[in-house]
């Protein structure tokens, strides 16, 4: 009910009762049976304000039943707005990529997966262009939460994914060169092409992988103990293995 249909209603009472108060003056004139027929309207006339009052009154408390109903809604609102400044303030780092499981609550990851697991996954391999360049996942903090304290070391989650981002990098740079028509290759690049042929073998068909000369050449990352360790890190995470053969180490993508 809006607020001009309240003013309407007050007027029409008062109305009303302005008119039973004269009427009531007058009630010295109700032996006459003319003016029992006024009153007797007038007695109709009470009824029916009073059922307008019981309308009235019905109209209040659907309106305050909405208000309070309205005021929880904003509780909620304010509650979802909450939650959405403080997912903008502490969002993380590195999010997961586009099918990769969050984890939550989960416990560690195991070296090997179930046998059903391993089913389903060789039954529906993944689909990709001829010349799509796959990525290394990032680590979620789940994940970097299972790896031993005694091979993390110092490192921060924040920087094994630092390394992650350096690998997918190096992935990049040098696919794009085995995708890249031959007659567009300048020298450098030739030779880059040659030995990434070299270092392919049997085993290596159909995967990305990459090695130390990748990261050397694709990176400002340093080649160390740090960087082994961290291999060892991500190897743990099942984001990679190794495949050794001909004096190289290729580390091979999950």
């Amino acid at each position: 009910m809006t607020h001009c249909e309240l003013e309407d209603i007050t007027m029409h009472l008062n109305n009303r009762i302005s008119s039973i108060r004269r009427v009531l003056e007058l009630r010295a004139i109700a032996k006459d049976q003319d003016k029992r027929i006024i009153l007797e309207k007038i007695g109709q006339d009470v009824l029916a304000i009073d059922g307008l009052l019981d309308q009235f009154e019905k109209c209040v408390v659907r309106q305050k039943d909405l208000l309070k109903h309205l005021k929880e809604l904003e509780g909620f609102f304010q509650e979802d707005v909450q939650d959405g400044k403080h997912l903008r303030d502490n969002k993380p780092t590195h999010m997961p990529g586009k099918g990769q499981q969050a984890l939550h609550g989960g416990g560690p990851l195991s070296e090997s997966k179930p046998a059903d697991v391993q089913t389903a996954q060789q039954e529906k391999p993944r689909k990709t262009s001829k010349n799509h360049i796959r990525e290394m996942e990032f680590i979620t903090s789940v994940e970097f939460e299972s790896i031993p304290q005694y091979m993390k070391g110092r490192e921060t989650y924040d920087q094994l994914n630092a390394v992650v981002q350096n690998i997918n990098k190096a992935l990049t740079g040098k696919y794009k060169i085995v995708h890249q028509s031959a007659k567009t290759l300048n020298n450098a690049t030739r030779k880059l092409l040659q030995r990434f042929k070299e270092e392919e073998n049997k085993e290596t068909k159909g995967v990305f992988f990459f090695v130390e000369a990748d990261i050397k050449e694709f990176t400002q990352m340093k080649v160390d103990k740090r960087f082994v360790r961290i291999l060892n890190m991500l190897r743990h995470c099942q984001r990679l293995r190794e495949l050794r053969g001909g004096g190289i180490t290729r580390y091979v993508l999950h």
